[in-house]
């Protein structure tokens, strides 16, 4: 019942926050953060319309896509990811929205290949450039300089779909001027690569302001799961 309060209020919000500037709310893809949160309240989200979910850790989002939960899920890798668990997390993921190095992108691209030669997909991967708005290496990104470089090192890539771009606002910066900056990096993405729709920014505390940027899917954690695993019914 939680949960299902919880995303009422929330896909109320993303209505509000698009109605607010015009947009249409199909325009807006709301991605669960699940990590933490056990496969039951995937399980429940995913009784409740959800398909798409997020995840951060490789590992415990393998042990997540392996439970029967249902059919047609879509399972998003956000957070950071390391070049050596580029097979594992291919067997499982839809999309990464953390790529940020070339690198990254090809151990993806050959890591796809490998498992579509093994029947263990059948389909590319889509990924998304993480941008980094604050050039801290620790919250990863690549500088938005870089960007157009790697976006034509993903699309030749045969196995990668690109996707669009992602992105975190440093937390002492004003996010509509962060979020700007970001809409306007994907308008000129989406100049040279027209298929990169894709622009993944916003969460719990700033999703009306991300929405109103331009953002496609914002990903919220505690607004939807709260702060603490929530035990379904």
């Amino acid at each position: 019942m939680e949960l299902a309060a919880n995303l009422t209020r929330l896909l109320a919000r993303i209505d509000a926050a698009c109605a607010a500037v015009g947009r249409d709310p199909g325009e807006v893809r709301l991605l669960p953060v699940t990590k933490y949160f056990p496969a039951t309240d995937i399980a429940e989200l995913y009784r409740l319309g959800r398909r798409d979910f997020g995840e951060n850790r490789p590992q415990e989002a393998a042990a997540k896509a392996a439970e029967p939960i249902g059919t047609g899920i879509r399972w998003h890798l956000i957070g950071r990811l390391q070049r050596n668990k580029a097979r594992q997390v291919v067997r499982w993921a839809h999309s990464v929205h953390s790529v940020d190095s070339e690198r990254l992108a090809t151990a993806l691209g050959a890591a796809t290949a490998a498992a579509r030669d093994a029947g263990e997909r059948d389909t590319p991967l889509e990924v998304l450039i993480q941008v980094s708005l604050d050039a801290d290496p620790a919250r990863g990104g690549v500088e938005p300089a870089a960007v157009p470089a790697l976006a034509d090192a993903i699309a030749d890539t045969a196995e990668l779909r690109l996707a669009g771009l992602m992105a975190i606002p440093p937390q002492a910066a004003d996010p509509d001027a962060e979020f700007a900056r970001l809409a306007e990096l994907h308008t000129r993405l989406r100049a040279r690569h027209p298929g990169a729709t894709e622009l993944s920014a916003g969460m719990s505390d700033d999703l009306e302001r991300a929405i109103a940027h331009g953002s496609t899917c914002v990903r919220v954690g505690t607004a939807l799961m709260g702060t603490r695993p929530i035990t379904s019914a």
